[in-house]
């Protein structure tokens, strides 16, 4: 049974704000799984990480930390904040690849000047860029 039955779209103001909100949290989910590591590493080997290695390695965190909540149960911890969750196109609990696709796809989304982001305002059913292209969905209670 679909999980979208008693679901709506959020407003892309409400989807922006929970981003914002997602990327303070994750000041903290990386302060405790990158920069405390690769600290205690440099105070024991006296060296330090090079920015590709850290670059690499903040990657990962977020790829575990976005694909881990988004393939069990649908939400982040900002996510539940704002009552948003993330489902397929169907209405369905999203797969771990394809939480890894939107993973993926976030990223150009984003990173070239929000047009991915932009393009919710042009999309006849609002949907961001990357979640179009991954055959997903933001949906509110």
């Amino acid at each position: 049974m679909p999980m979208a039955d008693a679901f709506v779209r959020p407003s892309i103001l409400r989807r922006l704000a929970s981003m914002f909100y997602e990327s303070l949290l994750l000041l903290g989910v990386l302060a405790a799984l990158l920069v405390l590591p690769h600290v205690l590493l440099g105070v024991f080997f006296h060296r330090l990480a090079t920015l590709f290695v850290l670059q690499v390695h903040a990657f990962f965190v977020l790829l575990f930390y976005f694909t881990w909540y988004w393939s069990n149960g649908g939400q982040t911890l900002a996510m539940k904040t704002w009552r948003i969750r993330l489902v397929t196109r169907d209405g369905f609990v999203v797969r771990p690849g394809q939480a890894f696709l939107r993973f993926l796809l976030c990223w150009p989304s984003i990173m070239l000047f929000g047009v991915g982001l932009v393009w919710a305002v042009f999309d006849r059913e609002r949907l961001f860029l990357h979640d179009r292209l991954a055959g997903t969905q933001l949906l509110m209670r």
